[in-house]
């Protein structure tokens, strides 16, 4: 099988520093792994990469897509796996780095992806968004339940986008979401290296973060996606710029926005690490309050290589 390295973990513990360095040493190539990079304009909120920061180490699905457009988890294992082969193939070192969980585990497994292996249909999906408009998103969660209450128990009731797609999927196929294959086979030989620290300093430093991309101008990245519409698009769901719709229509202070971003990230990185724990195997390191592991990091990526 392919090697494929991994660097992942929540924010502000040094995965971009990390992915150049490993890079630079193993000739490295770096796609992203967040569903919000691929987006043009939205750079300070996703904290995106710089043009200096990259070192002159490839990097791939960033700026892929506009705003107002889609993007699923096949999206990007197939244009992921296509990568893979091109890194490859020149003899480097494809690397995954950042971001959302089960697009990594879409790609290292043998997933049935849902209803995000079928061309989607908005026809299908703008009736069943037009149902829970009419009725509410608790009668859309109830006719879910009614078909597959497997995946219902699993889906929010405030979740309509997820909700929407388990109907799609029984809309375009007649399978049951919730009958969906999660994969056990693996399509790559991964080495999984994630990051992590202190929970108090974690916080502390997503905090900071947070001041940083304001100090920026997160705030003005925010208002152009919500001038342009962006309160109903896929990209303005993200954490950094849905806080800031309600402040943009004088429905709350600023500052109770910047402590709901500070709060969002905060419990998404909680998330996060439960997720990677429990879906993924894992190499874990804390790099911020004991860099000296960097080496025993370089190690064990070339003992993977060799193997």
């Amino acid at each position: 099988m392919k090697k494929l390295m991994a660097i992942i973990g929540p924010t502000a513990v040094g995965k971009t520093a990390l992915s150049i360095k490993l890079a630079q040493v193993f000739n490295g190539e770096v796609i992203s792994g967040d569903s919000m990079q691929v987006y043009q304009g939205l750079d300070i909120g996703t904290a995106k990469i710089t043009a200096d920061e990259k070192q002159g180490v490839p990097h791939y699905l960033i700026d892929i897509k506009q705003p107002n457009e889609r993007y699923s988890v096949a999206d990007f294992v197939a244009s992921a796996q296509q990568l893979i082969d091109e890194i490859t193939a020149r003899g480097h070192v494809p690397m995954i780095v950042g971001g959302t969980g089960f697009y990594l585990k879409a790609l290292l497994y043998d997933m049935t992806l849902g209803g995000d292996t079928y061309e989607p249909s908005e026809a299908v999906r703008q009736k069943w968004h037009q149902y829970a408009t009419i009725r509410g998103q608790q009668a859309l969660w109830d006719h879910l339940a009614s078909i597959d209450p497997d995946a219902a128990e699993k889906i929010p009731v405030s979740n309509e986008r997820r909700v929407v797609r388990a109907l799609e999927v029984y809309d375009r196929t007649g399978e049951l979401f919730s009958k969906q294959s999660s994969g056990t086979k693996l399509r790559y030989d991964p080495l999984i290296i994630g990051l992590n620290t202190d929970r108090v300093l974690l916080y502390q430093r997503i905090n900071q973060r947070v001041d940083q991309m304001l100090d920026e101008g997160l705030e003005r990245e925010a208002r152009q996606l919500f001038d342009a519409g962006g309160q109903d698009w896929q990209s303005g769901k993200g954490i950094g710029y849905r806080e800031f719709f309600p402040y943009f229509e004088h429905q709350q202070p600023k500052q109770e926005t910047v402590e709901q971003i500070k709060q969002d990230t905060r419990h998404y990185a909680k998330r996060q690490l439960t997720w990677f724990r429990h879906q993924v195997p894992v190499t874990w390191f804390d790099i911020v309050q004991h860099p000296e592991q960097l080496p025993t990091i370089q190690d064990t990526v070339s003992q993977w290589l060799l193997n």
